[in-house]
């Protein structure tokens, strides 16, 4: 019998294949070009979002100090590690901050997988939200999100359990969410138990597995093994945990029994994932007046033509050497979105702009922008540009673009942004993903499993985090 190789069920499975690729320059186009409906309202007794904010902000607040410290730390000289009188950073930010060493590392977890953060080799550097923190509510918010998203990731599974069982929990787990939102209050863990039972046999029955004819009926309700519900318990209890962990419900005793409620970040959560919504910045007004990056931010929710037009006045009103230096500043910063909203403005000033465009290609994080820039500059056609590219830099180039969909965009163009990777297959596009490098990979994984509908493909994507997130191969 001839043996497979470990990636060819997913890359055979029709569900975990790439269709219809788009060009990278379409896919840029994707965080700008956006629909105008206007947003749904929340539900009635929904908090104002300065109320959700700070709730938010309370939620992450040890975070939020590690992320800071580390911020102002990684300028100092480091303590030495070796020797009798070795501190580790770990020991020091517990001392600096008034912490024991598990809430120290608690806090940093949280903080890389709230974007507060990020991991450029072996140096931690401030996200943009940690920039933004005390500023913008929808940074904090969609921080919480983030970290809403990745709970399976905070609070480790249980010990002894098939990979297998876990996946199929996360995956019914907006089921009981749901109920939790619709039932408006308290309800019985055991009601959320039936409920979790039933939607992972629903999953089951829609994978088609059944237990292979050899196996012995008792053998077929063991606990981990596919067919089997006694484990689930032990399941809930940990994802209603897990949940617990990020803020989005809390488990209280009761008379009849032990019971879940969302609280209002989760119920608020919750209703943003069902109406697939984003939680934006309204654009500012009197963009000419505006900082580089306040004017790009204003010009986020524009379509191409009217951003254009922002762009020209903007530069207008400056020296170009001084507006091509502050879009580059902006562009050198934490948020993908206005990275790839500078290089569109650099677009609008064409040839003075090229000196300074072309010494940002040793950069690596404007490498893949820069190229482009001077490819379209020497009249490469738009959605034939990407060709000057590496296999490498496009993988860069879309998990960049993939984060600033992540941070402004809606669910489904983030789904859609799926289509205009290189890689033919899902497969071979976490590989080359996970070898790339890019410090919000963690997150824009995260975030596509969340949004995706497929549950074959979107579990392959949250296993990716996880070995990311953990180091693993």
């Amino acid at each position: 019998m001839t043996s497979r190789k470990p990636d060819e069920p997913l890359a055979r499975n029709s569900r975990l294949r790439l269709v219809r690729p788009r060009s990278l320059a379409t896919a840029r186009r994707a965080v700008t070009t956006r629909r105008t409906r206007p947003a749904p309202r929340p539900p009635e007794g929904t908090p104002p979002r300065a109320e959700l904010a700070r709730q938010a902000r309370h939620v992450l607040a040890d975070a939020v100090r590690i992320a800071r410290w580390a911020a102002v730390e990684r300028g100092a000289e480091a303590a030495p590690r070796t020797g009798a009188g070795a501190v580790t950073p770990q020991e020091r930010a517990a001392a600096a901050l008034d912490l024991t060493p598990g809430q120290v590392r608690a806090g940093w977890d949280r903080a890389r997988l709230a974007g507060l953060i990020e991991l450029h080799g072996d140096t931690a550097r401030p996200g943009w939200r940690l920039h933004a923190w005390d500023r913008d509510d929808s940074a904090v918010l969609r921080g919480w999100v983030a970290l809403f998203d990745a709970w399976s990731l905070v609070h480790p599974a249980p010990e002894g359990v098939e990979p297998s069982a876990v996946a199929e929990v996360v995956e019914a787990v907006p089921q009981v969410l749901s109920l939790l939102q619709l039932s408006q209050g308290p309800v019985l863990v055991p009601a959320l138990l039936d409920l979790l039972g039933q939607r992972v046999e629903e999953l089951r029955e829609e994978r088609c597995e059944v237990p292979p004819a050899e196996q012995a009926p008792e053998a077929a309700g063991a606990p981990g093994v596919s067919g089997g519900t006694d484990g689930l318990p032990a399941l809930l209890d940990w994802a209603l945990e897990g949940l617990a962990a990020v803020g989005a419900l809390t488990l209280d005793p009761g008379a009849e029994g032990r019971h879940a409620t969302l609280t209002p970040l989760g119920n608020w959560a919750v209703w943003v994932k069902l109406e697939q919504i984003c939680v934006a910045a309204q654009s500012p007004a009197g963009n000419i007046e505006q900082s580089a990056e306040d004017m790009l931010r204003g010009c986020a929710r524009l379509t191409p033509g009217p951003a254009r037009a922002e762009y020209r006045a903007w530069l207008a009103a400056r020296t170009l050497s001084s507006a091509v230096t502050e879009l580059l500043a902006v562009a050198r910063g934490e948020d993908a979105l206005l990275r790839g909203l500078a290089f569109e403005a650099l677009r609008v000033v064409g040839a003075p702009a090229e000196a300074e465009v072309r010494a940002t290609v040793a950069e690596p994080s404007l490498r893949p922008y820069a190229l482009l820039w001077l490819a379209e500059y020497d009249g490469a056609d738009p959605d034939d540009a990407q060709e000057v590219l590496t296999r490498e830099e496009a993988t860069w180039l879309w998990v960049d673009t993939a984060a600033a969909v992540a941070d402004h965009g809606e669910s489904a163009l983030l789904v859609r942004h799926l289509d205009s990777a290189v890689q033919g297959t899902v497969p071979a596009l976490l590989d080359e993903v996970r070898a790339v490098g890019h410090p919000r990979t963690v997150q824009v994984l995260v975030a596509l499993a969340a949004a995706h509908p497929d549950p074959a493909l979107a579990k392959a994507v949250r296993r990716a985090a996880f070995q990311v997130h953990t180091g693993g191969a």
